[in-house]
């Protein structure tokens, strides 16, 4: 048998946690795979230790626009191969998905929109969406039974994964539509790996940094690791890391064995 550990982690720029301890936290830590969102860097912006951290391979992609969006995935496990978007021109051009093929599964590194901006964006978040279920369900078609997908989904799914869902009911990241497509991604066989092992309350992985909201835990539980229901068995655990510091964002955890 086979145990992988995976973190996921919005990093809210890989330059700036860089600064804060990111290189040695890897080193020290040992995961197996490691998946940044909002790097907010080109490879051109990128120091050397970034790029080639000991024992790890690295692969980046970004968005057209320098200091936005952008993914990062570090592995110790050679893949298979890696791809980069949704092969959706619109999409692809903000750098958000990272895909990487490894023997047991494949890994979606997903930095989801934000809809929070104006009316256009909330549109764009809700069309990114779609795209990806479409994209996940024709990796299924392809013969893919073993998807992972991790990354800042920029929405909360229920009451329980947000300090105040009644004062945030009209707020982009807990609008009706927005929690209806997790349910329509769950209802595609996915699980929300957190829930399967832990269904308490107060479990949450973002908080507003300029009203201190972490020092109070009053928080949201944006960021994911979903698998494919065919992967339960597989499961061995999933937790939040809300210890690590450096990010308005946390890390997650998945462990699996094959």
């Amino acid at each position: 048998m086979k145990n992988y550990r995976l973190l996921s982690w919005n990093v809210n720029g890989i330059r700036a946690v860089e600064k804060k301890g990111l290189v040695p936290w890897i080193k020290a830590d040992a995961m197996d795979v490691l998946c940044l969102q909002e790097t907010k860097a080109q490879p051109d912006q990128l120091s050397e230790a970034l790029k080639n951290v000991p024992g790890y391979g690295a692969e980046f992609c970004w968005g057209e626009r320098k200091g936005y969006s952008g993914v990062g995935t570090y592995s110790r496990i050679k893949p298979v191969k890696t791809e980069r978007g949704l092969g959706v021109k619109e999409f692809d051009g903000e750098g958000r998905v990272l895909v990487t093929h490894f023997k047991e599964f494949v890994l979606f590194n997903v930095y989801f929109p934000n809809g929070k901006a104006r009316a256009e964006r909330l549109d764009f978040k809700m069309r990114f969406y779609d795209a990806f279920l479409k994209t996940m369900q024709a990796y299924r078609k392809k013969g893919h039974k073993n998807l992972v997908v991790c990354g800042d989904v920029n929405t909360a799914h229920k009451e329980i994964d947000l300090a105040r869902p009644k004062e945030n009911a009209k707020i982009s990241g807990f609008l009706p539509e927005e929690r209806a497509w997790i349910d329509k991604f769950l209802e595609a066989d996915f699980i929300d790996t957190l829930r399967h092992f832990d269904p308490s309350p107060e479990r949450y992985t973002w908080w507003d940094m300029v009203t201190r909201a972490r020092e109070r835990n009053v928080g949201w539980r944006i960021d994911y690791f979903f698998v494919s229901a065919s992967m339960k068995k597989n499961l061995t655990g999933a937790g939040i890391l809300d210890h690590v510091m450096g990010s308005d964002h946390c890390p997650i955890e998945l462990t699996l064995r094959f």
